[in-house]
């Protein structure tokens, strides 16, 4: 990899480099116009704030002062996290990779081996056909298939997705040649006979072998264990002995079986096919697991005793390859000496999703996320790892660039180089020992080597620990998406899965490792505050739920607290609300959003606000005073037909009771008497349009955003509505909280 040369440049113009473009980068047009803005708008902000101070040092009154003082924290708080943004808008780039070039720059035989990391841990919630297609969709790179081995992690220790893999294994040695002799993109079964309906015989063939797969992988699943009649062979009889009456998943051994070994199982066409091994670590209930952390770290170890590839690819279960050439995008930078010098950590793929409906309701593909705010984080050190899409060099999670530390035990370090068999007798009882529940007792695992513990988004919290010890990271985003997976289509999935980002990003934000300390002292302030701005995520329910609640109140009442339209003051206000929300509409139709996916990420900003961040504010609370939570839930990956048909028409699914919805239907309820009231005093005469003119505009924007509840409690009949306890709960205390109000004011 040394001596070969690569070429990028700042533009897409020739340049004196005189080997073939390997990818190119170019900054991003904006770059100009949000520096002079973020000149702009911070002086404005910081005018709001002297204002807020001013009206509370002359409060004559003590709701005055405290409606002024809650305006005061509110937006404080949304200026921090203003300046904390702005590290994503300064030095935003755009690259390009040109893998139909890495062949005149380096033989066939020199691309670097690559191991693929897939975990699951529930076969009912994350069904094993659909892992299973996962796997063979990275089986089937346009890749040496010797360079290729994939690591399933079972953390569920299921017999049900080990007979998945099984038929799997069998299924690739037909499926591989079918994709490369008709050159196929989409190389999932599923997605491949899913958006095809017409193929040639060969094709039909393949179908009904993927059919009949299909069939016996989900009667199994179905019944829930696994019968004689599909057990084939004496080695799937033995793999399948482990499986005993004391083997639960919080507690059984460990389980390594190899699939398939590319040095000795070949597919139809005499072809060798890439290694594919199933892991279930061995689990205690009187030892902690560390949930995905752990187990990513169970797989770097057991990888690396049996193939110790320098690039490692991490996948979410259901993250498909939906690009054959994407690990010669990837080659396009390890094959580039500019780019090894500057310390290449990782490079990362933004998370894409099928299946979400045309106005994206939930807005699940967070946009910005996934695509905006890593363009930004490109110009400086680089993106965050968002859990999945990530390609690895090994050697990052041994220290820091200049700083290499050793593992325990030689073999499992960057360097070693496998000379056994992956099925060799020392290589096997290496693997089952590096795999116990005990063995990273007493190691530096977790916490200065792999992937780190110590909260609930581990890939945030790693792809930060890495960069702060000097490690960059390079954002890779090709104009078809190299991966595709599943969004939540229910509501509750939503608020629940982003509960818990919310509580593990807390839990980084109120550490010893915060970004706002540690972080800017090892990263510089840039990538401190954009690492803050994603830590801190929960606190926008501060705001939020301020906003939400006071000015409505206030305008029940006939109250103002804002400016007047005549006011001068009133202009400030309208230039801080059409800028946030211009920039950000900006942003998000630059990148390929529509008017109406930007509202609906509005909508579920406020509704996170109110729910999800809220919740995980009050949970990571109790949990720090010691008062116990819930714990690590899998997002579910099973599609209801009813859900999926009203999640096509841009129903919210409401059907599960959960206490996260009584403060957003709260809101919606005052949001609405509010509006109806304050129209009347203007109506009537009582107050003046233009002393209330921006709390009613804040209750309007709060009634249309709040549409879904009111047609979820009063109009709809379906399954999907609100819970009637849930809209009895509501009612009461909306009732409750109006009534107070109405006295204090």
């Amino acid at each position: 990899m040394d001596g070969v040369r690569g070429c990028s440049t700042t533009t897409n113009k020739a340049t004196n480099c005189h080997t073939p473009h390997l990818h190119t980068l170019e900054p991003s047009r904006l770059t100009v116009f949000n520096r002079v803005f973020a000149a702009a708008y911070s002086c404005a902000i910081l005018v709001l704030l002297c204002h807020h101070v001013l009206k509370l040092i002359h409060s004559t009154t003590l709701a005055a002062a405290f409606i002024s003082l809650a305006l005061l924290i509110s937006d404080l708080l949304l200026a921090l996290i203003w300046a904390a943004t702005q590290p994503f808008r300064l030095r935003p780039i755009h690259r390009k990779e040109f893998p139909e070039n890495l062949g005149k720059v380096v033989k066939e035989s020199d691309y670097l081996a690559l191991d693929v990391f897939i975990c699951t841990a529930d076969p009912y919630k994350e069904p094993p056909l659909g892992v299973a297609n996962t796997a063979l969709s990275v089986m089937a790179y346009d890749y040496p298939t010797e360079k290729i081995s994939v690591y399933v992690s079972d953390d569920g220790g299921s017999q049900l997705t080990l007979f998945a893999f099984m038929e799997a294994a069998k299924f690739a040695r037909h499926w591989l040649p079918f994709c490369r002799q008709h050159n196929v993109v989409e190389r999932s079964p599923e997605a491949y006979f899913t958006s095809n309906n017409s193929w040639t015989s060969e094709a039909e063939k393949i179908k009904t072998m993927y059919d009949s797969m299909k069939i016996r992988v989900e009667n199994v699943v179905e019944r829930g264990k696994l019968g004689d009649e599909y057990i084939t062979g004496e080695e799937e009889r033995r793999a399948f002995s482990k499986w005993t009456d004391g083997f639960t998943r919080q507690e059984h051994p460990t389980v390594i079986q190899v699939l398939l070994e590319n040095s000795k199982d070949k597919d139809i066409t005499d072809h060798f096919l890439p290694n594919l091994i199933y892991v279930s670590r061995q689990k205690s209930r009187t030892s902690p697991h560390n949930f995905k952390a752990g187990a990513l770290n169970v797989l770097l170890r057991v990888s690396a005793t049996m193939t110790n590839a320098p690039i490692i690819l991490t996948l979410d279960c259901d993250m498909c390859s939906n690009d054959p050439i994407t690990p010669l995008r990837v080659l396009c930078y390890l094959f580039d000496p500019q780019i090894r010098s500057k310390q290449l950590g990782y490079i990362q793929f933004p998370q894409h999703f099928h299946g979400i409906n045309k106005n994206d309701t939930y807005a699940g593909e967070f946009k910005r996320l996934f695509q905006i705010n890593p363009v930004g984080l490109d110009g400086l050190s680089g993106p965050t790892h968002v859990g999945t899409g990530c390609f690895f060099c090994r050697r990052a999670f041994f220290g820091g660039p200049s700083t290499l530390l050793s593992p325990e035990v030689p073999a499992l370090g960057p360097y070693h180089v496998v000379d056994r068999p992956i099925r060799s007798q020392p290589v096997m009882e290496l693997a089952h020992k590096v795999a116990g529940c005990n063995y990273e007792n007493q190691t530096k695992w977790g916490s200065e080597i792999g992937v780190r513990y110590g909260s609930l988004v581990e890939d945030y919290y790693t792809g930060y620990r890495l960069q702060c010890e000097g490690w960059t990271s390079i954002f890779c985003n090709p104009k078809r998406p190299a991966f595709l997976g599943d969004a939540p289509i229910t509501l509750v999935d939503v608020l629940n899965q982003q509960k818990r980002w919310a509580i593990g990003l807390l839990e980084v934000g109120f550490s010893k490792f915060s970004p706002i300390t540690f972080g800017i002292r090892s990263m510089g302030l840039l990538m401190g505050l954009a690492y803050a701005q994603i830590g801190f995520w929960a606190i926008w329910s501060i705001p939020i739920t301020v906003y939400s609640f006071l000015p409505q109140l206030a305008l029940l009442n006939g109250f103002s607290i804002f400016p007047l339209v005549s006011e001068s003051w009133f202009l400030l206000y309208i230039f801080l609300f059409l800028g946030a929300y211009g920039q950000d509409f900006l942003d998000f139709v630059l990148s390929g959003g529509t008017v109406q996916r930007w509202w609906n990420d509005q909508r579920i900003w406020m509704i996170r606000g109110l729910t999800c961040y809220l919740f995980g504010l009050v949970e990571f609370s109790l949990k720090s005073i010691g008062i116990s939570t819930q714990g690590f839930n899998v997002t579910s990956k099973v599609l209801d037909d009813e859900q999926s048909k009203r999640y096509e028409q841009g129903l919210f699914e409401f059907g599960v009771p959960s206490p996260m919805f009584v403060p957003l239907t709260i809101a919606a309820i005052i949001n609405l008497v509010s509006l109806v009231k304050g129209l009347m005093w203007v109506l009537l005469g009582r107050s003046k349009l233009e002393g209330l003119f921006v709390q009613l505009l804040i209750a309007g924007i709060g009634v249309v955003n709040c549409w879904p509840i009111y047609e979820a409690m009063v109009l709809r009949s379906d399954k999907g509505r609100m819970p009637l306890r849930t809209t009895i709960i509501s009612t009461f205390l909306a009732s409750g909280l109006l009534a107070a109000a109405s006295l204090l004011l």
